[in-house]
């Protein structure tokens, strides 16, 4: 094990948080340019910032690619899994061959649709490849911390809380000249999205609750102490219901000011989710939520630093 295992499962956490935007946006541009749609103009130049992230996402990964035994049990000692998927799937080097083809799939994908480049047949091909590719490292990632645990609808809840978070953003850092109806669309798009969290989440609760395995009944144990409940109830709160009940009223999702503190309140919803989902696998949980705490804003900063240089290259392009 490292010398530094809160700082990097910390890192970990805040990768998990901050690298949904990104992915997501790369996603929703492959859709959209498939599906067409006017959700896809108004939130698009967010978007398109978003995706032309993704290398820095790929550099973002290096640090847990490089602290594999100080984050992940089975990294650390291989006896904790079975012999068989241990020497057939889930070994540091698999692991980090498959985080490298996503990435570089995923990077290559967004700096080409965020450049405004790349057909139909292309997107067609790049979502085939991101089904595929998120099936696998959503639960090398972020499941794996406890390998015990098997979801088979982890991958796609990740997925689904991408969109949202992708979405989130662009409800709140979109320009605001468009028409209110547009954005109206926006709103709908949240609607479907959280949705679709929030079933997968529960849907995964009941299926493992009438399953009543020793396995899966230890993650959510370990996720019922009186801390971590209300840490939930207070993402589902603020996280689903009030923006979800804010978005029922028209006025709220034609208007950018009801639609940013709607998109606010998902993404401190998406913080909160998966800091619920990863922080209490590891020892000195309150030590690896304050170093994530430390790495996402740093990341944010970078981001937004990222994000002023791709605006002021385009201005300098246009003028």
């Amino acid at each position: 094990m490292g010398p530094y295992p809160a700082l990097l499962r910390g890192w970990l956490v805040a990768f998990a948080i901050w690298s949904c935007a990104p992915i997501g946006s790369m996603t929703l541009l492959l859709i959209h340019r498939l599906t067409g749609g006017r959700w896809g103009v108004v939130a698009g130049p967010t978007l398109r910032a978003l995706a032309a992230m993704m290398p820095l996402v790929a550099i973002a990964c290096l640090p847990v690619l490089a602290g594999l035994p100080s984050i992940y049990p089975w990294a650390a000692d291989p006896g904790q899994i079975k012999p068989d998927v241990a020497v057939w799937y889930l070994g540091q080097t698999s692991f980090i061959l498959r985080a490298a083809v996503a990435l570089a799939g995923w990077s290559a994908l967004a700096v080409i649709f965020a450049s405004g480049l790349g057909g139909r047949l292309l997107a067609a091909l790049g979502l085939a490849f991101f089904g595929l590719t998120i099936s696998m490292v959503a639960v090398d990632w972020f499941l794996s911390v406890e390998p015990h645990y098997v979801s088979t609808a982890f991958a796609s809840m990740i997925t689904i809380q991408q969109f949202l978070a992708a979405l989130g953003v662009a409800a709140v850092f979109g320009t605001s000249d468009v028409a209110g109806d547009a954005w109206g669309d926006i709103g709908m798009l949240l609607m479907a999205t959280l949705l679709g969290v929030v079933y997968l989440e529960y849907m995964t609760f009941v299926v493992a609750w009438y399953g009543d395995l020793p396995h899966k009944a230890a993650w959510f144990l370990r996720r019922a102490s009186e801390a971590w409940t209300g840490l939930l109830i207070a993402t589902f709160a603020l996280g689903a219901v009030l923006p979800f009940a804010m978005l029922l009223l028209t006025r709220v999702r034609r208007s950018r000011a009801g639609l940013r503190a709607v998109g606010v309140l998902l993404l401190l919803g998406t913080s909160l989710h998966f800091a619920w989902l990863i922080v209490p696998a590891f020892v000195r949980p309150s030590a690896v939520a304050l170093t994530g705490l430390c790495s996402l804003v740093c990341l944010s900063v970078a981001s937004v630093l990222f994000g002023r240089g791709i605006a002021s290259a385009e201005a300098h392009h246009a003028g």
